[in-house]
């Protein structure tokens, strides 16, 4: 199915929850809505859905304007933050709950497959309450999958996981919608998960849409600070042009130097760093910042190492574990290449090349 918002927009009382925006989703794709707690993720879903009306605007389904249509006359799947099981019913029947209400034929081979895909085989005759959170989260996924309908809404479903959960629950996923033909909008506040998921992304932020397009390529090539900056975690390291200092002026000059005559002059432009963009160990180049611990943390495989420079606080990012004390001596060191430009209206100006990001 292709679902199209044409100027859609959503006030309540005094307060813009959404701002208007035009939307088409790629058909048969996964739609990453990615974006802070209040970037409007859920009110643009329950628009999609049909739970809400937009207050101006129009909702289309394949071409035919469905706007204020009922949730209830619409073929849509819900997956929420909270996971929703029938609490009297078993594993098995909630599962098998849309496929009746369709009358299907052949239920319990549907159930048994999508039960074995999301591993909760064992669990069918048990009652929901008798199975784990990460286990009662797969059966509402299961019972989505089920209903197989054009258009899955999934809004932030991993976040009450634990990371180990999470991690497995994503990969999960992906396998599943790349072998459906459901179009899928997944709600995110992480920009990790917006690039395992792949597909497409629209950043949001305070109601507003800021850019939409295939997840490598606004990852890459971010139109604005505010869409670079909800597209990076840690979020995006940004340095302002001005200012006299010997190291902030090496470090444009040799940026101006690497892209050439596009920074555009003595123009104020702001530079954003990525924190995967530092490292420790000096290459031909390079730029060097050199600096003092604030703060080292450790997750996963990956130490955040906040460092204040003559440019001001960086995060970098480096692979493995490290130990830095603090207050420590530090020298950071960046390829010019790596830099994002962004223009006095916070425009982006030049990109770095695909493979130097």
């Amino acid at each position: 199915m292709e679902l199209t918002l044409e100027r859609v927009d959503k006030i309540v009382g005094p307060e813009t929850h959404l701002y208007p925006l035009d939307l088409t989703l790629a058909p048969r794709a996964v739609t990453v809505l990615l974006g802070a707690t209040q970037a409007g993720k859920t009110t643009l879903m329950r628009l999609m859905a049909g739970l809400d009306a937009p207050s101006h605007g129009q909702v289309r389904v394949d071409g035919a304007d469905v706007t204020g249509m009922p949730v209830r006359e619409r073929n849509v799947a819900m997956v929420y933050q909270q996971f929703i099981n029938y609490p009297s019913m078993s594993v098995f029947d909630n599962i098998a709950s849309p496929l009746k209400l369709r009358g299907e034929k052949s239920i319990a081979n549907r159930v048994q497959e999508l039960a074995a895909k999301l591993h909760i085989e064992p669990f069918l005759k048990r009652l929901p309450a008798e199975l784990s959170g990460g286990q009662q989260q797969r059966v509402a996924l299961a019972r989505a999958l089920a209903k197989n309908a054009p258009l899955m809404l999934l809004d932030e479903p991993l976040v009450n996981l634990d990371y180990k959960l999470r991690e497995e629950l994503r990969d999960e996923l992906t396998q599943l919608f790349a072998a459906g033909d459901s179009t899928v909008v997944y709600a995110t506040t992480e920009p990790t998960e917006a690039l395992l998921l792949g597909g497409y992304t629209a950043v949001m932020d305070a109601g507003e849409l800021l850019q939409y397009g295939p997840t490598a390529e606004v990852f890459h090539k971010p139109k604005s600070i505010r869409v670079a900056r909800a597209f990076s975690d840690p979020p995006m390291n940004l340095v302002e042009s001005v200012g006299a200092d010997a190291v902030r002026a090496q470090l444009v000059e040799a940026l101006r130097q690497a892209q050439d005559a596009r920074v555009g002059g003595a123009d104020p432009v702001t530079l954003g760093i990525r924190a995967s963009a530092l490292h420790v160990d000096q290459r031909p180049g390079d730029v060097a910042l050199p600096g003092k611990v604030e703060l080292a943390e450790i997750s996963g495989s990956d130490t955040f190492v906040h460092v204040e420079t003559a440019v001001g606080e960086l995060v970098a990012q480096l692979t493995g574990v490290h130990f830095f004390d603090l207050g420590s001596n530090i020298t950071l060191y960046l390829h010019p290449a790596q830099v994002y430009v962004f223009d006095a209206n916070g425009d982006l100006l030049v990109a770095p090349t695909r493979g130097m990001t």
